[in-house]
């Protein structure tokens, strides 16, 4: 019996157990998406943190430490640094109209500031991006139960999809935040204890500097261990792209929503970012051991689960394992929120079924959570990898909500016409660039951060140009 695979499938039954247990106590449409807006300083921290590690802050950034080192760390830094601004200048204030509107989603915010269409527009874009995130994080455990028990990659991901698809689809968020405490208890502590057994699996920092110079000459050696090793270039997309990012993704906004007051906003918030930022070296560390021990590795995504299996005793790599685990399906959680409301609320009910009451709404919710599960499933088996499904999300909602978004809500100028020339030009950059530049930016900027400065700019000229005129 593998008992790595079977302690992984006990954890992931408790989860669901868990999760259906608090789905008892949803009540309507308001528990669901918002919690009922009760979440305090704590409750709002665990689930913020739970959904900003997953995938692509573990298995994905240890599989970029395997190739580029200590410059990996940017990756979650840069969304680090969104979460500090969310918490000090964005959260509280889109908090304060989400409590006097009644808001549930990004969308109804969309809908407020710039009317029905443009958050028709901009909804059906997150839903498609979304569906690339949520494989991405399916592609995570996938390689996870591949490399611990020789799991298929089809059906490692139908497992994760399972199991997170029915402990989400019972309470939503409120089961969400409450199962996201247990997981980040394993998350943290699994990541605290296994990083120094992987150090000391290769001798240390000095043993580790020694074997990656036996691997690659002087130069390469040199910028394994810098700071800006990956490149500039790299380095300034991932903060154009992830530090607005991580300010309005739709998933983290609709997380402010439920807290209870400014202050759980500000202080839940601001937790979340300074974990952020020391979290980032565990993954960039182990990522960078896998290396130094394992270097012929043919898929690096594989680096954190073959480092948590063969660095460590059972008992730690079956808690370190579980800790990935825990990590990508909290993050699941999160995008299949992100889903369901912007199916059920954003498009279904606004376009289709304006009629709908609480009760209607929150049963739609569940069923298109199901489908969403499922859609996953075969986008996630085509998916090339985690950090090439989290660049299609972030990149698209980036450049397209970014600009709009962010002025819309500290000037009142923001038009709705400046908000659709701003994401629309935006997005056609990035396109143009990917279709006629083979995918290249100009000078030291990518496709993605030249879009994304493009709508900015649009978005400013706006506001002299066509701006919002007072009723």
């Amino acid at each position: 019996m593998n008992w790595y695979l079977a302690v992984i499938i006990g954890y992931a039954f408790f989860l669901i157990l868990l999760g259906h247990l608090v789905g008892k106590h949803v009540k309507g449409a308001s528990d669901f998406f918002v919690g009922g807006r009760s979440f305090n300083a704590g409750l709002l921290f665990t689930t913020l943190i739970a959904a900003n590690i997953g995938a692509g802050s573990t298995v994905g950034v240890t599989g970029l430490a395997y190739k580029f080192g200590v410059s990996s760390w940017w990756w979650i830094g840069c969304s680090g640094l969104g979460s500090l601004i969310l918490a000090y200048i964005v959260g509280p204030a889109v908090w304060r109209v989400a409590k006097k509107h009644s808001l549930y989603t990004m969308g109804d915010y969309l809908d407020l500031r710039y009317g029905r269409p443009f958050r028709g527009v901009t909804s059906t874009m997150m839903a498609i991006g979304t569906l690339a995130l949520f494989s991405g994080q399916l592609l995570g455990i996938a390689w996870i139960l591949n490399v611990v028990a020789g799991v298929e990659k089809l059906y490692g991901i139908i497992i994760a999809a399972v199991v997170v698809t029915l402990y989400f689809s019972a309470g939503g968020i409120k089961s969400a935040a409450i199962v996201n405490i247990i997981e980040l208890i394993v998350i943290i502590l699994g990541f605290c204890v296994a990083t120094p057994f992987a150090l000391q699996y290769v001798g240390g920092w000095e043993g580790l500097h020694a074997a990656v110079a036996a691997h690659k000459d002087a130069l390469a050696t040199a910028k394994y261990f810098s700071w800006d090793g990956m490149g500039t270039t790299a380095i300034l997309g991932y903060f154009l792209m992830l530090t607005p990012a991580f300010c309005i993704s739709p998933g983290l906004i609709g997380k402010v929503y439920a807290a209870k007051d400014e202050n759980a906003v500000r202080k839940g918030t601001l937790w979340n970012g300074i974990v952020q930022l020391l979290f980032a070296f565990l993954p960039t560390i182990i990522g960078m051991c896998a290396f130094a021990a394992f270097p012929e590795l043919g898929n690096q995504e594989f680096a954190l689960p073959k480092a948590m299996k063969e660095m460590m005793p059972f008992g730690i790599s079956a808690l370190a394992l579980a800790a990935i685990f825990a990590a990508e399906v909290s993050t699941c959680d999160t995008v299949l929120y992100m889903l369901a409301t912007s199916l059920s609320k954003d498009l279904y009910q606004t376009f289709f079924r304006p009629d709908l009451d609480d009760e209607g709404l929150l049963k739609v919710s569940q069923k298109l959570t199901v489908v969403c599960g499922i859609l996953g499933i075969f986008i996630a088996y085509y998916m090339a990898n985690i950090i090439t499904a989290l660049a299609i999300f972030y990149s698209l909602m980036t450049v397209s909500l970014a600009a709009p978004f962010l002025f819309g809500l500290f000037d009142k100028k923001a038009s709705t016409k400046g908000a659709f020339a701003s994401a629309i030009l935006g997005v056609a950059v990035v396109l143009g660039l990917k279709l006629f530049n083979g995918g290249k930016g100009i000078g030291i900027l990518n496709a993605t951060s030249l879009g994304i400065l493009v709508a900015a700019v649009v978005m400013l000229v706006s506001l002299w140009v066509f701006p919002k005129r007072e009723k």
